[in-house]
């Protein structure tokens, strides 16, 4: 798919991979919707980036909101071609531990906002795209998700993290056949550790030791990488069904 000219949308756009993926796309002739539930730094990032941008601020598990968000790319921009999915939470807690049991509240909550959000806003994304005309290779649509090397090693802590991206990663090949028909491609990223902000509230000391743990480049990841690969997935038409590790060969131990 050529990128010049698409309309993207991108879930968790105001900040870290998705901020990263809004301004490279915006930098190659892309027009993006940015939704985010931080209304400052998305309304800040839209008004930096100028007319070829729209802020919406929703949360992924609403039907109502990511339905406006999705009707907004076509009213503002005509279209939508291309969605990737960043928005997510890290939150973590051990089964049982020395404050108690998991509490389960949290459990569904990290379920809900990363795993069925992705879903939703997939779902409600491709019904429109598959209506899209079709470029000359047949194609309507990409959508890019994004789960985590937790979700092939979650470490002591993320039983919540872990099954929620292990969803998204394992749920990649099935709905690429089941939009095959539309011909819109579904792929999956799997960052390692990334300079993003859930990293950076971490001490020096301990995102250093992060770093010292993958092989090459012996350092941590950067949102740009992740954007630069997403535009390679967005160009490259025979990408589909695959979950990509972009993680500096790390394989995570027990904590």
């Amino acid at each position: 798919m050529n990128i010049q000219g698409q309309v993207s949308l991108v879930t968790g756009g105001a900040s870290g991979l998705g901020a990263a993926c809004v301004r490279r796309f915006v930098g190659q002739g892309m027009k993006v919707i940015i939704l985010d539930r931080d209304d400052a730094r998305g309304q800040a990032l839209a008004e930096e980036l100028g007319e070829r941008t729209r802020f919406v601020q929703a949360d992924v598990s609403s039907e109502a909101e990511v339905q406006a968000a999705v009707n907004m790319a076509y009213s503002a921009f005509g279209g939508l071609g291309v969605v990737v999915n960043c928005a997510g939470v890290a939150w973590a807690a051990r089964t049982v531990g020395r404050k108690g049991v998991h509490p389960l509240d949290l459990f569904e909550s990290v379920i809900r906002i990363n795993l069925i959000g992705t879903f939703n806003v997939l779902r409600l994304a491709a019904v429109r795209m598959s209506e899209n005309t079709p470029n000359e290779s047949g194609e309507r649509g990409v959508v890019i998700n994004t789960a985590s090397v937790a979700a092939f090693e979650g470490q002591i802590g993320q039983a919540a993290y872990a099954a929620s991206k292990g969803g998204i990663a394992s749920m990649t090949l099935p709905i690429a056949r089941d939009l095959a028909y539309a011909g819109i491609r579904v792929m999956t990223i799997a960052p390692g550790i990334f300079e993003t902000p859930m990293v950076g509230a971490m001490t020096p000391e301990l995102q250093a030791s992060l770093a010292s743990q993958i092989p090459f480049p012996s350092r941590l990841g950067r949102a740009e990488e992740y954007a630069q690969l997403a535009q390679s997935i967005i160009e490259n038409p025979y990408l589909n069904g695959e979950v990509i590790r972009l993680d500096g060969a790390v394989r995570m131990g027990v904590k």
